[in-house]
């Protein structure tokens, strides 16, 4: 079996009550959560945010979720101007792995990694590659004669530049000798219309992508995982493809530089609360979402960790190399 040269292994590492045992319900936020978004509606990040404001709602009924949106340069917009909101304990940002370490080491996006304040990881979602359900392509063996057949001409859509995405397209071309062209958009729900509508014949994404659309137009291939996803039980993992792939994107939330201890904390806390909510796990179950606890006592070594294998997959990528 060949070893992938990125970021293989960095499946879940801190799975949902290991990070962080079971505690009691936090009190509730005094004011509404103001909950900034770096991608447009329609994609994970989106599909996260709702479930975690239905759930707040009815932990909270006093409180309001307000999900907002700033989307653009993969999110980069967004975590350039995060710390200039108020760091007054109710305001959140939606971050995301890898693309929190890769875009600072490109050099396009005007924060560094250690600009961004994480207080809590609290998903996981595996890269998958799909195509539209129309293609004659019906399976990964039939995908990779088509690309070698015609080298670059198979395009795959996929969320941001420098992105999860971005590094599964570069570490599929990578670990099976073809060439196929990336297609980025500015986030999941972006490109949906392109992949169903054949624009693009397919796409590296992420499971909850083709799980909500696996009837409207999609097919997936392969995903990058341990074992299948028990609701696509007939697409098969890199694993049994010859590859050890198991990776995606990290989804959590920050806070500004300026928010104190005592409020990150907190937050960090009801994000935990919710996790552990029977409700929750449900939904997440249904998206293809794996949960994961990552709360502000764990997040310095969590993120040492992450930063060292992420900045090695970088290099393999020639990022920063212009």
């Amino acid at each position: 079996m060949r070893k992938l040269f990125a970021l293989a292994g960095l499946a879940l590492a801190v799975p949902l009550g290991v990070a962080q045992a079971a505690a009691p319900s936090p009190p509730c936020p005094d004011r509404n959560v103001q909950y900034w978004q770096a991608f447009p509606p329609g994609g994970e990040s989106d599909l996260s945010a709702r479930h975690q404001q239905l759930v707040l709602k009815k932990k909270c009924p006093a409180i309001e979720t307000v999900i907002q949106y700033k989307a653009g340069a993969g999110g980069a917009l967004m975590w350039t101007q995060m710390n200039q909101l108020p760091g007054d304990g109710a305001n959140v940002v939606g971050v995301n792995l890898p693309h929190i370490v890769f875009q600072p080491i490109q050099g396009d996006v005007q924060y560094k990694t250690a600009d961004i304040v994480p207080v809590f990881w609290f998903h996981f979602t595996p890269d998958i590659l799909v195509v539209n359900a129309k293609s004659p392509i019906r399976n990964f063996q039939e995908f990779l004669q088509a690309a070698k057949a015609s080298p670059g001409k198979l395009s795959l859509a996929g969320s941001g530049q420098y992105s999860a995405n971005h590094a599964a397209h570069e570490r599929l071309d990578a670990a099976f000798g073809i060439k196929t062209l990336y297609v980025p958009f500015k986030g999941t729900g972006d490109l949906a219309t392109s992949v169903i509508g054949g624009q693009v014949d397919g796409a590296m994404t992420y499971t909850p992508f083709a799980i909500a659309n696996k009837d409207k137009g999609v097919r997936p291939l392969a995903v990058a995982m341990d074992k299948r996803h028990p609701l696509m039980p007939d697409v098969p993992t890199f694993k049994e493809l010859g590859v050890d792939w198991v990776d995606g994107a990290y989804r959590g939330i920050g806070m500004p530089k300026s928010t104190p201890p005592e409020a990150r904390k907190r937050i960090s806390d009801m994000w935990l609360a919710m996790n552990n909510e029977p409700e929750m796990q449900e939904l997440a179950a249904k998206s293809g979402f794996e949960l994961v606890n990552v709360g502000v006592e764990q997040m310095d070594a969590f993120m040492a960790e992450k930063s060292k294998l992420y900045t090695e997959g970088a290099a393999r990528m020639g990022l920063g190399k212009k």
